[in-house]
């Protein structure tokens, strides 16, 4: 019986790189973190630089993660929660999804946008394709996320093979408050 239990164990195929993936950034349900931009496209005034910015891994399931994006807005010292990222782990891939909203916690006329990854990906990083800018502009469109434990976890687009918008986490340090829920999701 023994023998047959080994054996069955080294038939068992090994989990793809899309799951370890998702298994890194599970284990940070529970727990927030600060981050910066670290790269903007030249004209792009979403963000200055100098606005602290935290994910919150908050809602964790076995299937699919919920990632609070906060923005703190300098000038008026109040948060943006309006952004969500969800990622949701399929039997054969990852897919991103942005949900965003309004604060009255109504779907903002711009949501649910994202893609599936694609390729094999890492077990610290996975592209998703977005499906509709790669077509207009004939060259991969998408975004990337990175995670290295207890260091960083990195969101950003890119276009082709380089990262054309970026946001660096540091992983190696919780922070001790976590940010209230996101709009639109009490």
């Amino acid at each position: 019986m023994l023998l047959f239990s080994l054996s069955a164990q080294a038939d068992a195929p090994a989990s793809q790189p899309f799951e370890q993936f998702f298994q890194q950034l599970s284990k940070q349900c529970g727990n927030a973190y600060p981050g910066k931009l670290t790269l903007e496209p030249e004209g792009d005034d979403m963000l200055t630089g100098t606005e602290l910015l935290i994910v919150h891994f908050r809602e964790c399931s076995d299937t699919q993660l919920k990632l609070p994006f906060h923005i703190e807005l300098e000038a008026s010292q109040s948060w943006n929660r309006s952004r969500t990222w969800i990622i949701t782990k399929h039997p054969e891939q990852l897919e991103l999804r942005h949900d965003h909203r309004t604060q009255q916690g109504d779907d903002d006329k711009v949501t649910m946008y994202g893609g599936f990854s694609v390729g094999a990906g890492t077990v610290i990083r996975q592209q998703f394709q977005s499906l509709e800018r790669t077509a207009e502009s004939g060259y991969f469109r998408g975004w990337r996320i990175e995670i290295e434990p207890g260091v960083r976890y990195t969101y950003g687009t890119v276009r082709g093979e380089e990262w054309s918008w970026r946001i660096d986490f540091d992983l190696s340090q919780p922070l001790a408050e976590l940010p209230p829920a996101p709009w639109g999701h009490q």
